[in-house]
């Protein structure tokens, strides 16, 4: 006899997937749970779970107020949900991911006034609780002839599939159904999973004198294998458990090929397996078939296979392994597709060898979360800095996930300056050192602060080294304080005077920088001993004296605007930052009481250059020299000294202008 057993029989991902949860479920002595309906199409797993505890019930109302229902695998529909929020009933939802997929198509598309079709058989429970996702208002298909008395009217149709149905029946109705709607909508929701062992189970049975069967009669997906089985071989037997196979059979020089519903446990499959191959006992057929496999082992694999919910992993032994998408990546926002690709060779953690699923169930998370951890201790003892990313903020503190690792960063060691607002660091990467760990319980304890720290004290022993008047670095302004401002030029702060900022008057550093500001600036004196840093801002190309040189000579003219009015005169802009005097007595050709009788503030005027004292910085204009006759001029004109801009020049009839006084300049001092 030459046996062959497909790779996909036995349960699938989400039943898997609901054992899983149904187990955890039922380790909780001091709850009381039950399943809305059986919790799998199969009596021997049913009859265990209801021993442990866990039964099934037929309706919400079997269930009391603090109690706790399983909704299982198949799902159910909206108005369900409804019922035992209104009842205060506890829910556990072990919805296959893909039948939930399904119930959101379907209710997004309802909404938008779809006609829904189900293609799918309609006694069927994930069938009904699809339909309840559309008020109950869906057609069901199960056949062509069906879909051919099907009637939409002028809807839009949205169609999907009950997940065990048989792909090439979907395909016939959608063809149909295509040519006869002008607007539709198709999700092929056919779970992979059951396409492939459907798809094995056919090519299996073709190649097969016997094909086996393993499930329950009830369950739709192994009523299907037996069917596909059927059509290619006629020796095709449905059997719920090996003892229902006739003693009689000779199979000594038959080709017999085994597969199984996605109910079935591996249990069952192992035991046929045994008796058609006369195994001594099932535990012999475990150690053979997992000869070199023990959970905590370390092994590496091949990846054969990449799905949305799994890696199935070639491992050279008899059975393939498979790693849960949880298994893959400490970082949820990871898919399987990101982490691995078909015919990668990976090194994984084996969790469990032939655990109640009749899978090896893997772990690549596991094996580098070890590794971290290691790497991590590494690093403690070594001092060396690590990088994460700010997640949250929590008491007194920050958590930085590193690897799948979280280190809590106190207030104190998140910065150099005590902060205690973090929450600006959150989604941020920052490099940190570990300052504490407990081996035992996983617990680490980080400190951006000493990687600051350290950083700074290595820039400041650079820029020690380099220091020099005249230097020139670009900087960021750390503060601004009344007298200046401080700027970290690499290590170290220096101070740019407030007299240093700008070539005219400024009040405040504000008016001309802002903190976190990049600017360029050089060292005007250094002291070594202090450590104090005077810097230099301007920039002697940018003084306003000497660009004015080029642009205005004593006899010459040019257009300049009003800035200030004083009882002597007029300051009058002539470029920024350099003014000139207009006297009272050179604004018109005539006397006038006041200035502003005939400027104001902001108005442009042309004016003559009558002196220039570049030494002192002072410039005399005059507007009357430009209205006078030449000959009333050169008559009338007495020679006009250059004035200051703090300084009236005196007039022959008037008491002598007040000079306006000018504050000393700020001794900048550091607080």
């Amino acid at each position: 006899m030459e046996l062959r057993v497909a790779k996909t029989a036995g349960f699938c991902f989400g039943v898997a997937r609901a054992l899983d949860m149904v187990e955890a479920c039922a380790t909780e002595p001091d709850k009381t749970y039950h399943t809305l309906g059986p919790i799998i199409h199969n009596k021997h797993v049913v009859d265990e779970l209801a021993q442990r505890g866990i039964s099934p019930v037929d309706a919400v109302d079997m269930v009391g107020q603090s109690e706790n229902l399983i909704v299982r695998t198949h799902g159910v529909g909206k108005s369900v949900y409804d019922e035992m929020e209104s009842r205060g009933i506890g829910v556990v939802d072990v919805t296959c991911p893909f039948v939930k997929k399904i119930h959101n198509i379907v209710e997004k598309h309802h909404r938008e006034g779809y006609a829904i079709v189900i293609i799918g058989d309609k006694n069927h429970p994930e069938v009904r609780g699809i339909n309840g996702w559309c008020e109950n208002a869906a057609v069901i298909l199960a056949t062509e002839e069906e879909a051919k008395k099907a009637k939409f009217g002028k809807k839009p149709v949205c169609v999907v599939s009950q997940t065990t149905f048989v792909q090439n029946i979907f395909k016939k109705i959608v063809f149909f159904l295509k040519k006869t709607c002008n607007d539709i909508v198709i999700f092929d929701t056919i779970c992979s999973a059951t396409e492939e062992r459907q798809k094995e189970a056919y090519e299996l049975a073709k190649a097969s004198d016997v094909m086996l069967v393993l499930g329950g009669r009830n369950s739709s997906n192994t009523q299907k294998l037996y069917s596909i089985c059927k059509s290619v071989c006629d020796n095709t037997f449905l059997l719920e458990h090996i003892g229902e196979l006739d003693s009689a059979c000779n199979f000594d020089s038959k080709k017999v090929g085994i597969t199984a519903g996605a109910s079935t446990p591996a249990v069952i499959i192992k035991e046929a397996i045994c008796k058609m191959e006369n195994f001594e006992s099932f535990e012999s057929l475990v150690e053979e078939s997992l000869k070199t496999l023990n959970t905590g082992d370390v092994v590496k694999g091949t990846v054969i296979e990449v799905r949305p919910n799994e890696v199935i992993v070639d491992l050279g032994a008899k059975q393939d392994g498979f790693i849960p998408a949880a298994e893959i990546s400490d970082d949820p926002m990871v898919t399987t597709s990101d982490v691995v690709k078909p015919g990668d060779e990976i090194e994984v953690f084996v969790v469990r060898v032939n655990d109640a699923d009749g899978n090896i169930i893997l772990s690549k998370r596991k094996l580098d979360s070890a590794k971290t951890w290691e790497n991590v201790k590494k690093a403690f003892e070594d001092g060396t800095v690590l990088e994460g990313k700010v997640t949250e903020t929590v008491n007194k503190g920050m958590i930085v996930v590193y690897k799948g690792y979280k280190v809590f960063v106190p207030e104190s060691q998140a910065s150099e300056r005590r902060m205690s607002d973090l929450s600006g660091f959150v989604g941020k990467v920052v490099a940190f050192k570990i300052i504490d760990i407990n081996d035992r319980r996983k617990r680490l304890v980080g400190s951006v602060r000493a990687v600051l720290e350290a950083q700074r004290k290595e820039l400041e022993e650079k820029f020690w080294a380099d220091a020099a008047v005249g230097n020139i670095y670009t900087g960021v302004v750390k503060s601004l304080t009344n007298f200046g401002a401080f700027v970290d030029i690499g290590g170290v702060d220096g101070l740019v005077h407030i007299s240093e900022l700008s070539w005219s008057h400024i009040k405040h550093p504000s008016e001309v920088l802002s903190e976190g500001d990049s600017i360029q600036v050089y060292i005007k004196d250094i002291n070594e001993e202090t450590k104090k840093i005077s810097l230099g801002f301007k920039k002697a190309e940018d003084n306003p004296w000497e660009i004015v040189k080029s642009k205005i000579e004593v006899g010459g003219t040019t257009t300049v605007k009003i800035v200030r009015i004083m009882p002597y005169g007029a300051f009058a802009e002539i470029i920024p930052g350099v003014d000139g005097l207009i006297h009272i007595s050179q604004i018109a050709n005539r006397r006038i009481d006041k200035p502003q009788d005939e400027l104001s503030l902001g108005q442009e005027v042309e004016v003559k250059v009558t002196d220039i004292d570049w030494d002192n910085k002072k410039i005399a204009l005059s507007i009357r020299a430009l209205i006078q006759p030449e000959e009333e001029q050169e008559q009338a004109e007495a020679p006009v000294s250059a004035v200051s801009a703090e300084e009236p020049a005196a007039e022959p009839e008037a008491e002598e202008a007040p000079v306006e006084e000018v504050p000393a300049e700020e001794t900048a001092t550091e607080e």
